[in-house]
């Protein structure tokens, strides 16, 4: 179903009783009674988990599976699959300047990015109330898949042409990717750009921004949303660059106190964030879930233009019992 984003996210900022927009996807393995691996594997059951959730929660949007993996075995990266666990990228690509250069820019339907944007189009269809949100990786931390994660770190220093020349095909990939996500009838993505959080505003000024504005620029549009994620503890002192992107919206992990990022969004621009993924969703109990889901509320409840989420992707072998706990929480504060 096709929507006007911009409607979407200016509602939420007016609603009095706002609805919550967690990253949640992989918990719905184990209401299907599979395995992450199994889940992956299959556009059909990616739909699925996502109509599940859909059905089971009031989520804000239908939010597809968070795996950062992907776009990288598109490029020929070597991934590590295993049965619980999300796939992770193995080693580095690219060795040198000349395998920059020669990296091609692969099809957007090559390898499990076809059942990804299959995945969309199936659950646009069966999930007419809310958006559909696609999840990808952004340039910088593609990039850094691709060299290795701490190689590309240096390589800014010492060979900084060489990391332009793969983010340029990262970049023209991820935004064929996003147009394949738009045309399949997803109101947006969520853009993972995790890793440039560790760099300096200057570096984050020449390395991601650029690259990430590139994307906002070429697909979002009225009925299109780019949402910007990053859960680094440094995103506070990058805010202004992040802001530059153009995002229609921006996602922050709990390694900052969401109270200190407020401040600095714009009061027309929707932030969402952030308790903890890992130590309450899924290693905590509903108890303290609730309490963390309240800290954070009544810190933040106060401006108009925040959403609460989660602070990053919610791991598939989170507690539905902490799922449902963080809703109530929502539920409750919102209807006191």
């Amino acid at each position: 179903m096709k929507r006007n984003m911009k409607e979407w996210l200016l509602n939420m900022t007016l609603a009095s009783k706002k609805k919550a927009m967690p990253i949640l996807s992989f918990p719905a393995a184990s209401l299907l009674g599979l395995s992450v691996d199994e889940l992956i594997q299959s556009a059909d059951n990616q739909a699925k988990a996502m109509e599940l959730v859909a059905n089971r929660t009031d989520a804000a949007a239908a939010v597809s599976l968070m795996d950062l993996s992907v776009e990288a075995e598109c490029f020929g990266a070597t991934v590590r699959f295993s049965k619980d666990e999300v796939p992770a990228v193995m080693g580095k690509l690219i060795e040198d300047s000349e395998a920059a250069e020669a990296l091609a820019v692969p099809d957007v339907h090559s390898g499990r990015a076809g059942l990804c944007i299959e995945a969309i189009r199936k659950a646009s269809k069966t999930i007419p109330d809310r958006p559909v949100l696609a999840g990808v990786i952004g340039p910088y931390s593609l990039a850094g898949r691709l060299l290795d994660v701490t190689e590309i770190m240096l390589d800014c220093f010492d060979e900084p042409e060489k990391v332009h020349t793969v983010l340029v095909k990262c970049t023209e990939f991820l935004v064929q990717y996003c147009q394949a996500f738009k045309e399949a009838g997803a109101g947006g993505v969520i853009i993972a750009e995790p890793l440039a959080g560790l760099l300096s505003p200057d570096m984050i000024e020449e390395f991601s921004e650029p690259y990430v504005r590139d994307i906002v620029e070429k697909v979002q549009d009225e009925h299109f949303c780019i949402i910007y994620h990053n859960c680094g503890g440094g995103v506070i002192r990058l805010i202004d660059s992040i802001l530059r992107t153009g995002a229609a919206a921006y996602h922050f992990g709990n390694a900052i106190d969401m109270a200190e990022m407020m401040p600095h969004i714009p009061e027309d621009t929707v932030a969402m964030g952030n308790v903890d993924a890992a130590g309450e969703f899924c290693q905590g109990t509903p108890e303290s879930i609730r309490k963390a889901t309240l800290s954070v509320l009544e810190a933040c409840g106060r401006y108009p233009n925040f959403v609460i989420s989660s602070g990053c992707d919610i791991p598939a072998a989170s507690p539905w019992e902490n799922i449902d706990a963080f809703f109530g929480a929502v539920g409750d504060f919102y209807n006191d």
